[in-house]
């Protein structure tokens, strides 16, 4: 009897310790999550806008400078993840730098120009001189969350007046895709030749039009003016987007992916999955959520057992190892974890934990002597150009870094 109550005691105080143990395991793991959301936040404040709330965008490691490429995408993706972590930090410094950012962003709405009034001078750069639909749509998820969260109505306003002048101006419905492209000095829609495609001589729809559903603006649109039409256009590109989606979950007949050498590009066929899911929300039509699953599906294809996912991936498994996307692992892990919410993707939850390690570890130190990068989120983007070598860090490692680890944080704590 003695032995057993001896047995018992020694049992209960080992539980106890294990009990001990993951409370504070878990504890550490939320003020490491919290520290990595505030040095991010922290580096986009102070760093990545510049003064005039603009995204300073990308950072060429050898030379130490910064370069524009696709500003008002690039400041509307801040925008998002400064208001992510605004909420779940309440520092109002956050928002102060969100609305500096948006107040930017509206800035570009072109008022004198006769053909484009309405619109938004969202030229792309990087050698693309020309007003891109999705330099537009896929920066304004953050004015619209800028309006939910300030109620300041010109966030929302300037965005849905762009995109009206799209759907008026770019909308091709019997195919389901809108042009890519405008050229910013005469207000032409380029319908037959893209900038993406210089040396292409013959030229079809899905060289020069998309379904371009990043951003959900559309949805976005709806819910801010209750006007119907714009619902029924984010539906129509919806069941663009199912139609079209290819076998292995990705939409190949798109550029930036490269149906030629079977190469995708590492967020794209995402963002098409996040405006599925979007509407899924909005519909409940489980076809959305499952082609959105698909894509999510196959990326766990091309994630390492470490965490990685590079820039550049082959359809047949291989991938160019120069390159690690620190942006494209945590928007992965943005899907999968919204895939687990929603009760379908427990199968998603080691590639969540692999993301999680690779974007806790892959950080640069808030005391890195380069400030330019001190609090930075990683990404090395490597290519050549004009016979150099560039090597690239990118804003977007921390815009999509922030974004996810206030996803986690909401649902592990």
């Amino acid at each position: 009897m003695h032995q057993n109550f001896v047995f018992k005691f020694v049992f209960l105080i080992f539980l106890l310790a294990i009990q001990s143990s993951f409370s504070q395991s878990n504890s550490d793991l939320q003020n490491q999550i919290l520290q990595a959301i505030t040095d991010g936040a922290n580096y986009a404040c102070e760093v990545l806008l510049d003064e005039n709330g603009k995204s300073r965008c990308d950072y060429n490691w050898l030379e130490g400078t910064w370069h524009d490429y696709e500003p008002p995408w690039h400041t509307g993706q801040l925008i998002y993840a400064l208001l992510e972590a605004y909420q779940i930090t309440q520092n109002p410094k956050y928002l102060a730098a969100a609305k500096r950012a948006g107040d930017w962003w509206i800035s570009l709405e072109i008022k004198d120009h006769p053909r484009l009034k309405g619109m938004v001078r969202a030229v792309h750069g990087d050698g693309i001189d020309y007003i891109v639909f999705a330099t537009v749509s896929d920066g304004t998820a953050g004015l619209f969350k800028l309006y939910d969260v300030t109620g300041e109505r010109k966030y929302a306003e300037v965005p849905t007046r762009a995109g009206q002048w799209m759907l008026e101006n770019m909308y091709i419905r019997d195919k389901g895709v809108f042009y890519d492209s405008i050229e910013p000095t005469t207000g032409e829609v380029m319908k037959e030749n893209s900038p993406f495609w210089p040396d292409k001589k013959h030229q079809e729809w899905y060289d020069v039009a998309r379904p371009n559903n990043e951003g959900s603006l559309f949805k976005d649109m709806f819910e801010f003016t209750g006007d119907e039409r714009y619902k029924q256009v984010f539906i129509e590109l919806c069941e663009s987007l199912v139609e079209k989606q290819g076998k292995e979950g990705l939409w190949m007949d798109f550029i930036p992916n490269h149906k030629e050498d079977g190469s995708f590009h590492p967020r794209f066929n995402l963002w098409y999955a996040e405006s599925l899911l979007e509407g899924y929300d909005l519909t409940g039509d489980k076809r959305y959520l499952e082609a959105a699953k698909k894509t999510a599906q196959f990326y766990t294809q091309f994630q390492k057992e470490d965490g990685t996912i590079f820039y550049k991936n082959y359809l047949n498994g291989k991938s160019n190892q120069n390159s690690p996307c620190g942006s494209a692992v945590s928007f992965a892990g943005i899907i999968w974890l919204r895939l687990i919410r929603y009760g379908v993707g427990d199968e998603f939850k080691v590639n969540v934990g692999r993301s999680l390690d690779w974007v806790l570890k892959n950080r640069f130190a808030a005391d890195h002597p380069d400030k330019n990068l001190a609090g930075a989120f990683f990404e090395l983007r490597t290519r050549s150009k004009d016979g150099r070598m560039w090597l690239t860090v990118r804003d977007i490692a921390t815009s999509f870094g922030v974004r996810f680890l206030c996803d986690y944080y909401r649902w592990a704590f």
